[in-house]
């Protein structure tokens, strides 16, 4: 006999195997048990005749057996049938998410996994794979157009120095200052591209090595906008920074938290036109120590208020009003660092051409 390889096949002969040996054990049982019971009662009666007390047992013995194989019969069939219905109940999601998986495997991640009710694990097991498969999906996604974008941010530094170098190269253009200078910036964009690509996968695996400390957030505020002072000077854009309260007590990383601010002001700069304000507003609400990084740059659609956060987003080219483009991936670092701390960062904006708010909030330190 050759043991089936399916699992609704494995599953029956089981069943069947359970259902024989049950049905077996009965009739035997009954067979050894019922006629010796039914002799010693018939002796007790007193009947002297040997000839019907042998027809009586002859008779009890036929009519048990034909009982017994027609109570068999139909409580094996009815025990079959049962086990079937069971086992294609139970077999068929697992049959399914077996189809499934083999799809997510071939790097198909649209997969149909209908709703398994016939009991809660396999509901469990269901939602949960096809929360697996849409997440993969994602991911895949995300990191196809994650190569596509980190090849269309390549090209334009690459493409430069190879025009560059070869200018020189067939003295077309002069080894002046001018020449190395704009190398040189592109060579810096390039270095700049690859640190913001290694603190970018450290950041969505969390994995930034946060040096947590008391700190004020005033303080914090006051060091990133002098930093970031002198360009905004050079761009003519005006840079004020309001607070309120006493004090902002928080525990963070002083260098991330710093780096968040600057990559919010940078992008606020970026946005913002010569002869426009960016403002920087630092509170306290009943939780929160709050930095509102407000410009009165070109804004962006209500409904693009978490793709800016996206990589590389700053693609579209439309928004960006200054020459000197980063990364695209300042604002993503920059959440996730929020993230780390137990914050939050958020962006709104009434519509291109109205500003943008960038909306920092991270839990006030307990005073104990």
């Amino acid at each position: 006999m050759t043991m089936p390889r399916t699992f609704a096949g494995r599953m029956m002969l089981a069943q069947s195997i359970v259902v024989g040996i049950g049905a077996a054990t009965l009739i035997l049982t009954a067979w050894i048990v019922a006629p010796p019971l039914f002799h010693y009662h018939l002796s007790h009666l007193g009947l002297v005749s040997p000839a019907l007390q042998l027809h009586s047992e002859e008779a009890f013995a036929f009519s048990f057996l034909i009982a017994v194989v027609a109570a068999s019969i139909v409580s094996v069939t009815a025990a079959g049938a049962v086990s079937w219905f069971l086992v294609r109940r139970v077999s068929r999601p697992i049959e399914e998410l077996a189809t499934a998986a083999e799809s997510v495997a071939a790097g198909q991640f649209d997969v149909e996994v209908s709703q398994a009710g016939f009991s809660s694990e396999l509901e469990q097991l269901s939602r949960s794979f096809r929360q697996m498969a849409t997440r993969l999906g994602e991911s895949d996604a995300t990191r196809s157009r994650l190569l596509a974008d980190l090849a269309h941010e390549l090209r334009t530094p690459l493409a430069t120095l190879e025009a560059y170098i070869d200018g020189l190269e067939d003295d077309v253009l002069e080894a002046d200052g001018e020449a190395w200078s704009t190398m040189r910036t592109q060579v810096h964009r390039l270095r700049r591209l690859a640190e913001d690509l290694r603190e970018s996968s450290a950041a969505a695996e969390h994995a930034l090595g946060l040096v947590l400390a008391p700190l004020d957030l005033r303080d914090t505020c006051a060091a990133a906008i002098a930093a970031a002072a002198p360009r905004y000077q050079a761009q003519e854009v005006e840079l004020v920074l309001e607070v309120s309260g006493a004090g902002l007590p928080v525990v963070g990383d002083e260098l991330r938290l710093q780096q968040v601010l600057a990559n919010l002001l940078e992008n606020a700069l970026r946005h913002t036109p010569k002869g426009k304000m960016v403002a920087v507003h630092a509170y306290a609400d009943d939780f929160d120590a709050c930095v509102d990084v407000i410009d009165e740059g070109e804004g962006f659609p209500p409904g693009h208020s978490e793709q800016i956060f996206e990589r590389f987003h700053r693609m579209d080219r439309s928004r960006a009003t200054s020459s000197t483009g980063g990364s695209g991936l300042g604002l993503t670092i920059a959440r996730a660092i929020v993230l780390d701390h137990q914050g939050s960062l958020l962006a709104a904006s009434e519509g291109v051409g109205h500003g943008a708010r960038f909306a920092l909030r991270i839990p006030l330190r307990s005073e104990d």
